[in-house]
């Protein structure tokens, strides 16, 4: 998910409380559900295909994400949650935008689970886990690369008349 999600809950949840809103608790319920939602998607996760890059400093959010196993694995479980956090911070203006963006977010998961997917951690590489480099890649090759026929060879220049290649095109000025 993107970051605006929970920076718009986040900050629509402090200018509600810096600005004495009427319904305060409401913002102040933003701020700690935009604390959370940034607690819970900081940690980015492995991709199916391709290379997986983590955040800066995203070791230990994995953990502690990690750490609660299949409820924030399963993205059913995060799709109900990013709905549930949407409906309250909904009730203050500051914090609308931030609610919405929840709730478009709560769709996304809905639709990757019911497409089967799942979050999974990136983990540090273990060195036993890369493969050793073979034998063969450090060593030159043995055989000489491959080189055209001797006939389409370039000639030596030594003979300029047997050097010259002959063009097949005949080639005519044109005088008009």
């Amino acid at each position: 998910m993107e970051k605006s999600t929970y920076t718009f809950l986040l900050t629509g949840g402090i200018v509600g409380v810096a600005g004495q809103f009427r319904d305060r608790e409401f913002a102040a319920y933003s701020i700690a559900a935009g604390v959370f939602v940034c607690l819970l998607e900081y940690p980015r996760g492995k991709r199916n295909k391709g290379t997986s890059v983590e955040r800066t400093g995203q070791y230990c959010f994995t953990v502690c994400v990690k750490s609660f196993g299949p409820l924030t694995r399963n993205y059913y479980v995060r799709a109900f949650l990013h709905a549930a956090i949407c409906v309250p911070g909904g009730f203050i203006l500051a914090a609308v935008l931030g609610c919405v963006c929840l709730g478009i977010a709560s769709l996304i998961y809905l639709a990757a689970a019911i497409r089967g997917e799942q979050w999974e951690p990136i983990l540090p590489w273990k060195e036993s886990a890369r493969k050793p480099v073979g034998e063969s890649i450090k060593l030159p090759p043995q055989n000489p690369p491959p080189r055209p026929p001797a006939e389409m060879r370039r000639k030596r220049a030594e003979d300029l008349e047997a050097a010259a290649y002959v063009n097949p095109i005949a080639v005519t000025a044109n005088d008009d």
